[in-house]
């Protein structure tokens, strides 16, 4: 009896210390970085806050840690993509007229790195770009794209949640009015 008294006991003390574990875990995922909006997520933003992408450079890109806190242009695209090869110059446009107001746009390629670095190549962009590969479908289709089609563009306000979708081409004018009409 006194046995079973002990094993109860450490059973339940196993699972306090388990849920205690799961709750500092999560609570540090879903905490913010210092200087941005503090608050739990959506599951669909937490999916890409808490994710991270390799560069060109193989490095690892934290959007929490470089991005969250302002508004963000997220672009989903692949050089084999005409549609995204046809949208990014404009996006680049976006970039330099809306930085000053705190917007910034990161381009998540959805392809293998020696493409994405000829492309860049050819058409250099001034915003980061980070490595999505093929699992950036599963990513896009958390935020939003049902279809997993590219391209697909999400903005976030900066309290990191997203505020505007567009699944298949942008232009420069439709961005301007996304700005204009959101509260970012």
């Amino acid at each position: 009896m006194q046995r079973r008294a002990v094993l109860g006991l450490g059973a339940a003390g196993l699972v306090a210390a388990g849920a205690g574990t799961y709750l500092a875990l999560h609570h540090e995922r879903q905490a913010a970085p210092a200087g941005a909006a503090a608050g739990p997520l959506s599951a669909e933003a937490a999916a890409f806050w808490n994710a991270s992408f390799d560069t060109l450079d193989q490095k690892t890109y934290q959007p929490a840690v470089h991005l969250r806190g302002k508004p963000l242009l997220l672009n989903f695209w692949a050089t084999w993509c005409a549609p995204c090869v046809k949208e990014l110059p404009e996006i680049n446009q976006f970039h330099d007229e809306f930085s000053a107001q705190g917007w910034q746009v990161l381009g998540l390629a959805v392809d293998a790195p020696t493409p994405v670095r000829g492309f860049l190549e050819r058409i250099p962009l001034k915003f980061p770009v980070a490595l999505a590969g093929f699992t950036g479908t599963d990513l896009s289709k958390t935020l939003g794209n049902a279809k997993g089609g590219l391209p697909f563009t999400v903005a976030f306000g900066t309290q990191g949640e997203p505020i505007w979708r567009k699944l298949g081409a942008t232009n420069l004018e439709e961005l301007r009015a996304m700005v204009r009409t959101t509260k970012a």
